[in-house]
């Protein structure tokens, strides 16, 4: 078996996963944060939207240039409707299973780099970046996601097992 064939199956619970929490996502909510330093629930769902694009590019370039020296910094879309929400997890799902389903074993053995500035923060195998930097990162922001839906009263789906509001 592949090292892609042996992640699918976990993308495919986790993408699954992901878009429930995020079909739950409040319009009317989109400006609330928790704390002055936490990311507005909109901003959050949108970045937990990309994430998964980012295995395409994880597995696809060999870098990431978070403010790459006389370009533009990179920005995740800002939160316009549930309706591109979901159109923006869409197409980002669809983009990181095609690379991990089309990347030979070698690719991810391959160094991976991000940047900031040109500064390297850190260089890792890109298997190791794509189980930490995107499905771990996502996992993260997922759950953070779901205090936020928490504390707006919004029910929460099933994700590992039953939540207080839905059985598997």
């Amino acid at each position: 078996m592949t090292i892609a064939a042996s992640l699918l199956p976990e993308f495919d619970v986790e993408m699954a996963s992901t878009r429930r929490i995020l079909e739950r996502t409040p319009e009317t909510d989109a400006g609330w944060r928790p704390h002055a330093k936490s990311f507005t629930l909109g901003e959050l769902a949108q970045h937990i939207a990309t994430l998964p694009g980012w295995g395409a590019m994880t597995l696809r370039e060999s870098e990431l240039d978070l403010s790459p020296p006389g370009g533009e910094p990179y920005r995740t879309p800002p939160f316009t409707s549930l309706a591109n929400l979901l159109a923006t997890f869409d197409q980002s799902s669809r983009a990181g299973r095609e690379a991990l389903a089309a990347a030979p074993d070698s690719a991810f053995a391959a160094p991976w780099s991000l940047k900031n500035a040109g500064a390297i923060i850190f260089t890792m195998p890109r298997i190791a970046v794509y189980r930490s930097f995107v499905m771990s990162h996502l996992i993260h922001h997922r759950g953070q996601f779901s205090v936020y839906l928490r504390l707006r009263d919004v029910p929460l789906p099933s994700l590992y097992g039953p939540t207080a509001d839905a059985t598997m």
